[in-house]
């Protein structure tokens, strides 16, 4: 198998599994998170802010997909949004798996906005940039169409701007020459 097509099988199960992960810790919690009277758990983020508790996991899947979609293309990133979005309809909850599916699917077109034309000349930019922007739409949108609390977004925004920045900077900033190899490869 070639270096392309084993980055690409990388990114492509980091970031269904975050997608997936995500989902099913808003439904079913884990050891610290605090239950919520809407059936779903919160976790705190910082500033007294609480947030969906898959909200780690949603943001480590920003900069995966940027990498994916580096790496694979945009039809494959695209194929991961549903196939993550089916797996959680039967892990977490219907109601949570398609908000994130339309969600994620969303926030995929305004990536291709900021992330796409950033990413050839300033690649880590273009993955922090379009990990910020699709954080502000991707929370907003996800707990309306979800129909939990708006009351959740600061702390939705700011848990998953933590991993943007702090984890998703760092990554690109490593594998940028890889990636660059590997897109170049795959073309």
């Amino acid at each position: 198998m070639s270096q392309a097509k084993i980055i690409t099988a990388v990114t492509a199960a980091v970031y269904v599994g975050a997608i997936v992960l995500a989902n099913y810790l808003i439904v079913h919690g884990f050891p610290g998170a605090t239950p919520t009277p809407f059936g779903t758990y919160t976790v705190p983020v910082g500033f007294g802010l609480v947030a969906p508790a898959g909200v780690y996991l949603a943001a480590v899947s920003f900069p995966a997909r940027d990498l994916l979609q580096r790496s694979g293309g945009r039809i494959i990133g695209l194929v991961a949004i549903l196939v993550g979005a089916g797996i959680s309809w039967w892990v977490s909850s219907p109601a949570i798996a398609v908000a994130s599916g339309v969600t994620f699917l969303c926030s995929e077109t305004l990536d291709f906005a900021v992330y796409t034309p950033l990413a050839k000349r300033y690649f880590i930019a273009a993955v922090v940039a379009s990990g910020v922007a699709a954080s502000a739409l991707d929370s907003w949108l996800f707990l309306k169409i979800a129909g939990l609390p708006m009351s959740q977004f600061a702390g939705l925004f700011i848990g998953k701007l933590w991993i943007v920045t702090l984890v998703g900077g760092p990554i690109a900033y490593t594998l940028r020459k890889k990636l660059l190899n590997a897109a170049a490869l795959a073309a």
